[in-house]
């Protein structure tokens, strides 16, 4: 009989590989290139550091942290994205690419990482504190986990779900827990310390991408509370 992890994990891969969702692809925008410098810049990462990216998908963030410099590899639970992953990279970048489960790392993936991140991830994972000390495993001493996720008092993003095609409740609706007070909990219970958390963000992509929607965006973020991201910083 399957457990609740093993049942959560193919749901979550039936969700990504029955679809392909073009949202996914890498492609260069103000929108990611906002997500991936704030987090870089508020996390304090240099290029010298290396990152393991957690549900990397087909790339879009990680090909953008491979342009500023940084030695990232990637990890996805669903095989069929990193054959995407792959394609889209056609020997640009040969990043390395790990498939299964992050609560679950091998060997060869222990104690090597400066730093863990992932964008809108965490919202897909089924046990928190177990993936956070699968993480913990793969960090080097002194090593973090820097996670952007979405803010689940943001109601543009229960609009997008019903919106978007390929969306669905069941494959998203982990981001209604993506609240401070659950996370830093799990981190804590996983031996993680220091969790910090800053808000940043408002607009869907679509709109940020527009001109003047960076502008914008900036004005609506004084709106704390239901500002679109969080980023949760811990140091290990």
């Amino acid at each position: 009989m399957s457990s609740p992890l093993e049942k959560h994990n193919q749901v979550q891969i039936r969700y990504f590989e029955n679809t392909y969702k073009p949202r996914m692809a890498p492609q260069e925008s103000p929108y990611l290139r906002r997500q991936v410098e704030h987090a870089l810049r508020f996390a304090g990462l240099r290029p010298s550091q290396s990152i393991l990216e957690v549900g990397c998908g087909m790339g879009r963030y990680t090909f953008l942290l491979a342009q500023l410099g940084f030695a990232v590899e990637g990890q996805d639970l669903t095989a069929k994205l990193l054959e995407h992953f792959r394609d889209f990279d056609g020997g640009r970048f040969n990043i390395p690419l790990h498939c299964g489960d992050i609560a679950f790392p091998p060997d060869a993936l222990q104690g090597r990482f400066d730093a863990i991140l992932g964008f809108f991830v965490l919202h897909h994972m089924h046990d928190l504190e177990a993936c956070f000390r699968g993480m913990r495993r793969t960090l080097r001493p002194g090593g973090m986990v820097l996670f952007v996720e979405p803010n689940p008092y943001n109601p543009l993003y229960y609009a997008q779900m019903l919106l978007t095609p390929g969306m669905t409740w069941e494959g998203d609706k982990g981001m209604f827990q993506m609240k401070r007070k659950r996370i830093f909990s799990a981190m804590e219970l996983a031996g993680l310390t220091e969790p910090q958390c800053e808000r940043f963000g408002f607009l869907p992509p679509f709109l940020i991408n527009l001109r003047g929607g960076s502008h914008a965006e900036t004005v609506l973020e004084r709106f704390a509370k239901i500002s679109d991201a969080v980023i949760v910083c811990v140091a290990q």
